[in-house]
C-alpha cells in the first residue's frame, strides 16, 4: 500500500480542529452547556496546564488527520472527503464516545455536544485532506 500524505494538508486540517473547537465550545454556542454538564466553573477552568492540554490536543488532532488521510487514500473530491470525515465521526468516534458515556453515566446533552464537535471537525478535516490531494 503506497499512501502519499500531504503533510501541509494534515497540519492545516489538524489546526482546523482548534478553530472549530474555539467556535463550538465558545459561550455563544455550546460552551456554557458544556461547562454545566461537566460541572466546571469559570474558576475551575483556570487551573489547567494549557501548554500541555493544547500541545497534546494538537498531537491527537495530527494523529486523527493522518489516520483519516490514510483511510481516504487517493480521494481528491472534497464532497467525498466530507463524507469520509462524517462517517469517521458518526460511525466510529460518536459510537465509541457514546459507549463510554453510557457506562460513565454522563448526560446525553454532553454526548451531543462532544460527539457533534467530533463529527463536524472530522467532516471539515476530510474536506481539507481531499481538496489538497
Amino acid at each position: 500500500m503506497d499512501v502519499k500524505l500531504n503533510y501541509l494538508a494534515v497540519l492545516v486540517s489538524a489546526l482546523s480542529t482548534f478553530l472549530i473547537g474555539g467556535l463550538w465550545y465558545s459561550p455563544a454556542v455550546f460552551g456554557k452547556a458544556w461547562m454545566r454538564e461537566n460541572g466546571f466553573t469559570e474558576e475551575s477552568m483556570k487551573g489547567g496546564n494549557m501548554i500541555k492540554i493544547f500541545g497534546l490536543a494538537f498531537l491527537l488532532a495530527v494523529i486523527s488527520a493522518v489516520n483519516l488521510a490514510m483511510f481516504m487514500g487517493p480521494e481528491n473530491d472534497p464532497t467525498m472527503g466530507a463524507l469520509w470525515g462524517f462517517l469517521a465521526g458518526a460511525g466510529w468516534v460518536a459510537t465509541f464516545v457514546g459507549t463510554h458515556y453510557l457506562f460513565e453515566r454522563k448526560s446525553f446533552t454532553l454526548f451531543l455536544i462532544n460527539a457533534g464537535y467530533s463529527i463536524v471537525a472530522l467532516t471539515i478535516m476530510g474536506v481539507i485532506l481531499a481538496a489538497w490531494k
